[in-house]
């Protein structure tokens, strides 16, 4: 799992767990992943729905 952490956020788990600022960084860069996902999504449905 450290490993995977690693090569996605940059830091290991432990420092993430023992850090509130790093932890607080990677929280906020999902948050920003999760609402960019959110909008492709809803634009290939507006897509999707727009060629029926």
């Amino acid at each position: 799992m450290d490993q995977a952490f690693r090569s996605t956020h940059g830091i290991g788990y432990v420092d993430y767990q023992n850090n509130a600022e790093l932890r607080m960084r990677v929280e906020m860069n999902r948050d920003r992943d999760y609402q960019l996902g959110q909008q492709v999504v809803a634009r290939l449905e507006r897509q999707v729905h727009r060629d029926l």
